[in-house]
């Protein structure tokens, strides 16, 4: 009887530890989307000045940069160490999960060079952030309503080489800085921080 007892407890938690796992199924885009929530907010809405709203952003742009951040092709080290425990399924969902939000705009005024700024968009950054930075379908991210904090860290690391957002992001960037110097990023931040 004890020989019973012991075989059929066995069973029960070998049955409990094949099926536990297999029953749950692969996470879903909304569960996936949780890991992100901390930095980027509930949803993609992102409600810390040093982190990007997601929320609206393309499926491909997103996919792409969490490849990118996974093979080490795009550097920042907290989502270099979070999209190495993911796999490009997961990353596909995670896009269509963000892409499917609506955009979010961060609540924060804009400063006094708003008009300026929007000349240099026009000139500088127009052909490949489309209407006023805020086309997801042009798979380069949003730039209006995004917090200008984080817009300014991304405009240092790409002048100074921390992150290499391609040639012709540096050229345009070089181009602002060698005409305008600083107060030409803080015209394209306070033009960004003004359209809703």
């Amino acid at each position: 009887m004890k020989y019973a007892k012991t075989i059929g407890a066995a069973i029960l938690v070998s049955g409990v530890a094949f099926t536990g796992p297999a029953s749950a199924g692969p996470a879903s885009a909304e569960a996936l989307s949780y890991t992100c929530a901390g930095c980027h907010g509930t949803n993609g809405a992102s409600v810390g000045p040093a982190s990007p709203s997601l929320a609206g952003m393309s499926a491909t742009y997103i996919e792409d940069s969490m490849i990118a951040f996974k093979e080490g092709e795009r550097e920042a080290s907290i989502m270099t160490r979070i999209a190495k425990g993911y796999d490009e399924e997961d990353f596909a969902k995670m896009g269509e999960f963000f892409a499917a939000q609506p955009r979010h705009v961060a609540m924060q005024s804009a400063g006094g060079m708003s008009k300026k700024g929007a000349a240099l968009y026009e000139k500088h950054c127009e052909s490949c952030h489309a209407d006023n930075g805020t086309d997801p379908e042009d798979d380069a991210g949003f730039l209006a309503g995004q917090w200008t904090p984080y817009l300014q860290y991304s405009i240092e690391d790409a002048m100074d080489g921390t992150r290499d957002y391609g040639k012709k992001m540096a050229r345009a960037l070089k181009k602002i800085h060698d005409k305008d110097g600083d107060a030409g990023f803080q015209a394209l931040l306070d033009y960004f921080a003004s359209v809703k």
